[in-house]
């Protein structure tokens, strides 16, 4: 599929009457059919100014701290241009105002793609960050991403990429998973429960047909009371189970500090001090901080890291022909960023 160079290719696009998914699919972000309008205006302008293949610097900068993600798919929507790039890593964090990406070359090139690369950045970096925020929380201990549910399904496996790139241990979403080249992490939810209609029951198939190696974590909260059923899975899986997951919805005051210490007293005090204590639901850095320091051992992590804001990031053209140039408050000019690295398209 041919990029998008000119108004005139708008027109060729004819949304299809049976179209199932409203997102964009690869070739549509590739072409260039997801940018602002404006750009393909701008290219037709400067074509018949005979300015379209003027050789540009342009620098990308964010509005706030963060943690950088999203370059994979940025060197891919301009694999093959007639550019130069040089990038931060992946993972590595941000100021505001840093130079995270340097790109040079004819104007033309790439200029209808600033929407596409600045969305990629904007929403990778956020969760990112947000997840980054979780790891600091959780110091040593480990945390799962279990966003998916709460956006698009066309972006989960990008949200959760990113999440694992800002510091999640794993993440739930199968995609996202294979993107990483990990295996996708999670435990059982209610449905199994309702459906089986006893925690133990399933719990007891649920040991007999999983590999060995496999983590038993079992789910807790769903009709009993959370240290009762607790003592109830440990005894039957003995030291099968590795850990039980408490997942305690608001409506009953959610998993609190209180419910956590009893728990994990009465576990080792029953002689299961082996068994892991794995929470979600509703997680923030500061509820995940007050529950470790009473016995949580893991935590899965969801809406905090999905519901992040993306972080704003603003494209520049520094310099045209070599000359340095900006619009009016700002600083005309290369911005230096010493962790920039050139990169191979």
């Amino acid at each position: 599929m041919k990029p998008m160079k000119s108004l005139d290719d708008v027109n060729s696009i004819h949304i299809n009457q049976d179209r199932k998914i409203h997102s964009a699919t690869h070739e549509e972000i590739l072409k260039g059919a997801t940018t602002d309008i404006y750009f393909l205006r701008t290219l037709d302008i400067l074509k018949e100014m005979d300015l379209d293949s003027t050789t540009v610097t342009a620098e990308i900068f964010p509005r706030k701290h963060g943690v950088f993600a999203g370059i994979e798919e940025v060197k891919n929507i301009l694999k093959n241009k007639d550019i130069e790039m040089w990038t931060l890593d992946e993972g590595e964090e941000f100021s505001p105002k840093d130079t995270v990406i340097r790109i040079k070359g004819p104007y033309k090139e790439f200029g209808a793609y600033e929407t596409v690369i600045l969305g990629a950045l904007a929403s990778a970096c956020g969760w990112a960050t947000a997840a980054r925020e979780i790891k600091e929380a959780c110091g040593e201990k480990s945390f799962l991403c279990f966003g998916a549910r709460h956006v698009h399904p066309s972006v989960a496996p990008v949200m959760e990429r990113a999440a694992v790139i800002g510091g999640a241990n794993g993440a739930s979403c199968i995609l996202a998973a294979k993107l990483l080249d990990i295996q996708p992490s999670g435990t059982l939810p209610h449905a199994a429960m309702l459906i089986a209609g006893d925690t133990k029951k399933i719990a007891e198939v649920y040991d007999e047909v999983m590999p060995e190696d496999h983590k038993r974590i079992v789910l807790v909260d769903t009709f009993k009371d959370e240290v009762e059923e607790s003592l109830r899975i440990a005894k039957a899986l003995g030291k099968n189970l590795y850990g039980i997951r408490v997942d305690t919805p608001s409506e009953r005051g959610g998993v609190t500090p209180n419910l956590i210490k009893e728990l994990r007293y009465k576990l080792d005090m029953a002689g299961y001090n082996y068994v892991k204590i794995f929470v979600s639901g509703g997680l923030t850095p500061d509820r995940i901080k007050k529950l470790s320091e009473v016995g949580a051992d893991s935590f899965g992590v969801g809406s905090y890291i999905s519901a992040a804001s993306p972080i704003d990031m603003t494209m520049d053209i520094k310099e045209v022909e070599g000359k340095p140039v900006a619009k009016r408050g700002r600083l005309p000019g290369l911005v230096d960023n010493p962790k920039l690295k050139y990169v191979q398209l």
